[in-house]
């Protein structure tokens, strides 16, 4: 009776020793909750967001607000069920975040070249809704990878001049130039940084698809030039989903009057070279942070208005659904002459 008792005491401490120890090891589940919203007609440590060279820009008041999502990764069971229980975040299995098989530093990267491109897409959108027209085109580095062979000599938004004294104005041109050596050879690279030019040398390396292929390890995107210079500064930020309200905020610094008329009108959406606006994650969140901002607007892309509906509705800004950069531009004009105005909701 005394060895039974005794295994049934030992027994129960383990089993309890277990439970402790399984309630704190990591679980596959990422946590979303409300992160900052930044107004793209403001400042951010000084520094204004939005910056416009070579044309006359307007006085404007309220404020264009990107929202932003908060991730909390390496959960435990603990952390994922308290945070489960609060309905401004929502646990999401890790692979919607980071698919399998990828690294932290290659979903890093990948959301670095995804906000470099929705700039891109944004300053072109808005430009081409002002009707002015690019000037000519250029190859731009997205990003440079720790370890590649440009890394500490290339940087993200580097325009490339030219290889070996050959002028470059496409990504093909810039892949046959460096082509033409061998891997392991070095390479010439002409690029424009800050308006400035210089040059550097490269060794290249065997390209991962073909070895017997020269790379300089570094992606790039083929990004239009205009007879003005628009530059987005912002850091800590991935992904494409400011690309709309960037786009935003270049209309109304281009054009005479306030766009907002003074409200805090906050948005989100993917945004693409001719104006289309497309679905992003998290927009729950993204909403609630924008009430939290005083905003009294949210500009829904259409694909997202049912997960956006599921804010508590007294409590929500307006929400507006938007198709282009055109609908969005047409809902706050009409909103800022009369905020009783009809425009499509979601």
């Amino acid at each position: 009776m005394v060895r039974r008792t005794q295994t049934l005491v030992v027994t129960s401490v383990l089993a309890l020793v277990l439970l402790v120890v399984g309630l704190w090891l990591p679980v596959p589940f990422v946590t979303l909750a409300p992160g900052p919203v930044t107004d793209t007609l403001g400042a951010v440590d000084g520094t204004r967001l939005i910056t416009i060279e070579g044309r006359r820009t307007y006085p404007t008041s309220g404020r264009l607000e990107l929202t932003t999502v908060e991730e909390t990764p390496r959960l435990n069971l603990v952390s994922a069920l308290h945070d489960w229980l609060d309905s401004d975040q929502a646990v999401v299995p890790t692979e919607l975040i980071r698919p399998r098989g990828s690294s932290e530093q290659q979903v890093q990267q990948e959301n670095t070249q995804a906000m470099l491109d929705s700039q891109d897409q944004a300053t072109a959108a808005a430009l081409a809704q002002l009707k002015i027209e690019p000037t000519g085109a250029a190859v731009t580095v997205g990003s440079v990878p720790d370890g590649s062979p440009a890394a500490d000599k290339l940087a993200a938004a580097d325009v490339l001049i030219k290889v070996n004294g050959v002028s470059v104005t496409s990504q093909e041109q810039l892949r046959t130039e460096i082509g033409k050596v061998r891997p392991g050879a070095s390479v010439t690279i002409s690029y424009r940084r800050a308006g400035k030019d210089e040059s550097t040398t490269i060794v290249t390396r065997p390209s991962p698809d073909d070895p017997n292929r020269a790379i300089i390890g570094v992606t790039t995107s083929l990004k239009n030039t205009y007879p003005l210079t628009v530059s987005i500064r912002l850091s800590d930020v991935g992904g494409p989903s400011a690309g709309l309200m960037f786009a935003m905020g270049i209309v109304d610094l281009l054009t005479p009057g306030e766009l907002t008329g003074g409200k805090i009108i906050a948005g989100t959406g993917t945004i693409d070279e001719k104006g289309v606006v497309g679905p992003i994650g998290g927009i729950q969140q993204k909403v609630l942070g924008a009430r939290e901002s005083g905003a009294t607007i949210f500009l829904v892309p259409a694909a997202n208005c049912t997960d956006a509906k599921a804010v508590e509705r007294g409590k929500a800004p307006r929400l507006v659904r938007v198709n282009t950069l055109a609908d969005a531009l047409s809902s706050v004009e009409a909103l800022r002459t009369n905020p009783a105005a009809t425009v499509p909701s979601c």
